[in-house]
């Protein structure tokens, strides 16, 4: 599992949203745990236009990413969209790699009239891959996220029904690590 935080900020209601999500899982799966946080790897993501050019430490994340068996991916909606950090990340993955992959769509923004961004960007974007997103997203507003946790029981209700379904996709039989690296 590889937890991608695409906010800019180090400190963001979407970076708690995506890291209560993969506790979650983590409670409910064995898993390997990873995170790409792209308020952090964002300059070595951002340091060249294509996937030659990017640093050693940007090529890291993406590899993460591309070996990952779950995603969850997090962002904050800017001006009706998913922030450029995260398409120039999605910009350089391998394309080949991310098939099958599994993912949870999370997002945070200051209007529930964003939240079909989700459902209208994000979406297709991880379907262009060919990847399998879990039917349920998660969007936050505002007060949803308060003093670094989930503040919304409808929000947390939400996170179980994500969990629920993450565990339904790798069948009970199939507790191995999700990680293709394993």
């Amino acid at each position: 599992m590889v937890r991608i935080n695409g906010s800019p900020r180090a400190q963001s209601r979407t970076g708690v949203l995506v890291d209560a999500v993969g506790d979650a899982i983590a409670r409910a799966l064995p898993v390997e745990d990873n995170k790409v946080s792209l308020s952090l790897a964002g300059k070595d993501i951002m340091s060249g236009l294509t996937r030659p050019d990017i640093s050693s430490e940007g090529a890291k994340a993406l590899e993460l990413a591309e070996r990952a068996d779950l995603l969850i991916v997090g962002t904050p909606i800017f001006r009706a969209s998913y922030t450029g950090l995260l398409k120039h990340f999605f910009d350089l993955v391998d394309i080949e790699a991310m098939k099958g992959c599994k993912v949870v769509l999370c997002a945070t923004g200051g209007s529930a009239m964003h939240a079909l961004v989700l459902e209208h960007q994000l979406r297709p974007l991880m379907s262009f891959f060919s990847m399998l997103t879990v039917p349920t997203t998660l969007y936050g507003v505002g007060d949803d996220v308060r003093d670094g946790a989930i503040a919304n029981e409808l929000l947390r209700a939400r996170i179980d029904r994500v969990v629920h379904e993450v565990v339904g996709l790798f069948g009970s039989a199939d507790r191995r690590q999700l990680s293709r690296a394993s």
